[in-house]
């Protein structure tokens, strides 16, 4: 069946061309030279992609895209722009355009990107093999690092992809925000190796908890005698990172103090060590990320506005695991290849009871979480599935993904084994109250301690005895 493909441009001859060509590359063709003649169109009819003129009399490409995405979420949208403009191009990506042209138009170029709007999402070149998981745990071979960038199928990962692809080959600084585990430093390096800047040096920084002299040291380096203590020459991270990237980690944490003297360096891109006179000049990039909302912290007064508008050429917000989707699995699938070449284990992939647990489970520590519980997983699993009695008890609070006659962890499947007698009636009555206290409260123990009347301690010393300790 022939994709159908509607051009919205009010310049008819324009339009006229572009029908022409794409009618011959075998699609099917619909010409709308106004904004409410293109939703005209799309109330009657279907369409694979739209191809939209950023400028048109009655309206612009923006508002069409929005427009679009709000009723026909599944097409795809390419914008044309008269020219070219790194921040709104992002804003079209962050409302949902697949990709934009700027003119002039060449029919190569437009072809090429219908295309691959209408074929499958591709990955970026140094991440391929990370979509590849499921068949690397089919075959046993080897797993990538575990601190490369996996590109999923949903729409908040497409977004995220489209946003580092278009920044990436830039010198933009850039301000990564999002939650604490949802990878902001695998982005910054993703960035990196995407940039023309891939062959220089990626120096990664926690700020979370500098003192202002270790800062001062840290960001800049120091001569050799500088202060008591200072045995050797230091060569800064800033200094490290010349010619290539600088990642700056939890920079919201930063004393307004530390704030000060990193201004003038990010300004300028010039450093003096601590006990010399002599200015180094640098070509750093600088990405930044922070789960805090710097607008916020500028407002309390507790961040700086210049400093805040040196980091925002251009800033992306990572979205949590949870917004994914199914993507969550591509992450697990991932993890487990890594955790089988950790191991050297051959486990094949996760029962179907496990895959729901995770697609329900809220991961409030994001990747950095499910990462963290398929190595365990994988280390528990002696199989070539991984079950769900080897799950943690945080997963399993999601009781509704399993069958109504399993058991609903392999502690209360040891308990059913016992023999009868009031002793183990009891306890598998502590256990269901305890658990589903548990599961109201999301595993609060203070506040779960306090609904079961009994202190914190008991409350521990319960959970041990019938292993819901995890």
């Amino acid at each position: 069946m022939k994709k159908k493909i509607l051009i919205v441009d009010d310049e008819v001859n324009i339009g006229l061309l572009l029908s022409k060509f794409l009618t011959r590359d075998g699609f099917e063709v619909a010409h709308a030279v106004s904004g409410a003649s293109a939703l005209e169109f799309l109330s009657k009819e279907t369409f694979d992609l739209i191809l939209c003129d950023y400028r048109l009399h009655d309206t612009d490409g923006r508002e069409i895209l929005i427009k679009v995405k709000e009723n026909y979420p599944s097409t795809s949208v390419i914008i044309i722009t008269g020219y070219s403009d790194i921040k709104l191009a992002v804003e079209l990506i962050k409302l949902g355009a697949y990709d934009y042209i700027t003119k002039p138009l060449y029919p190569d170029e437009i072809l090429n990107t219908i295309k691959k709007a209408l074929a499958p999402q591709q990955t970026l070149k140094e991440t391929k093999s990370s979509t590849d998981s499921n068949a690397t745990q089919e075959h046993g071979t080897d797993a990538v690092n575990d601190d490369e960038y996996i590109d999923g199928k949903s729409e908040a990962s497409s977004s995220l992809f489209k946003q580092i692809q278009l920044i990436a080959p830039t010198s933009y600084s850039i301000i990564l925000t999002g939650k604490s585990g949802t990878g902001k430093e695998c982005v910054a390096k993703t960035i990196h190796l995407n940039s023309l800047r891939r062959e220089k040096p990626f120096v990664a920084m926690d700020c979370g908890s500098l003192t202002k002299d270790l800062a001062t040291s840290e960001f800049f380096g120091h001569e050799k005698g500088a202060f008591t203590g200072a045995l050797f020459t230091k060569i800064g991270h800033f200094e490290q990172a010349n010619g290539g990237t600088l990642f700056l980690d939890e920079v919201g944490n930063l004393s307004y103090e530390i704030q000060a003297t990193l201004l003038r360096a990010v300004q300028e891109r010039k450093v003096k060590r601590i006990g010399s006179t002599k200015e180094i000049e640098l070509d750093v990039r600088i990405i930044v990320a922070t789960n805090e909302d710097l607008a916020v912290n500028i407002g309390k007064g507790t961040f700086r506005e210049d400093l805040f508008h040196r980091f925002n050429e251009f800033s992306i917000h990572l979205p949590s695991l949870k917004e994914r989707g199914n993507d969550i699995l591509i992450f697990a699938n991932k993890f487990l290849a890594v955790a089988n070449t950790e191991l050297n284990k051959k486990i094949r992939g996760f029962s179907d009871g496990v895959k729901a647990c995770f697609l329900n489970y809220s991961w409030p520590g994001n990747v950095r979480e499910l990462r963290n519980v398929v190595r365990r997983l994988a280390l528990l699993t002696d199989s070539n599935e991984i079950q769900v009695d080897a799950l943690p008890l945080e997963l399993l609070n999601y009781v509704k993904v399993f069958e109504p006659d399993q058991p609903i962890v392999h502690m209360k499947a040891d308990i059913a084994k016992k023999p009868l007698g009031l002793k183990n009636a009891a306890q598998e009555a502590e256990y269901d109250a305890i658990l589903s206290v548990l599961i109201k409260v999301n595993f609060n123990k203070t506040k779960a301690a306090q609904i079961l009347k009994i202190d914190r301690k008991t409350l521990y010393n319960k959970m041990k005895a019938i292993r819901l300790d995890g």
